[in-house]
């Protein structure tokens, strides 16, 4: 059996696509399903939703953060 390895990459925040798997500070992992450019009318904010049968969650980060993504 193959040895699985740590496929977390911290990348910015403008890099992150619809269906990636983000993990946030808190240790939550979420599932983008929607970004929100210009968060609450501010051109420096994004949010990031997961809209699953799941759970319903928004995080909004300034731009010019890190995130770290699953790249596996």
């Amino acid at each position: 059996m193959p040895l699985m390895t740590d496929a977390w990459v911290s990348m910015p925040v403008e890099e992150v696509q619809v269906g990636d798997r983000l993990r946030l500070g808190s240790g939550q992992v979420i599932e983008v399903s929607r970004i929100e450019e210009n968060f609450m009318g501010r051109d420096t904010m994004i949010a990031f939703i997961e809209d699953t049968s799941r759970q319903w969650y928004k995080q909004p980060m300034p731009k010019g953060s890190n995130v770290e993504v699953d790249r596996a």
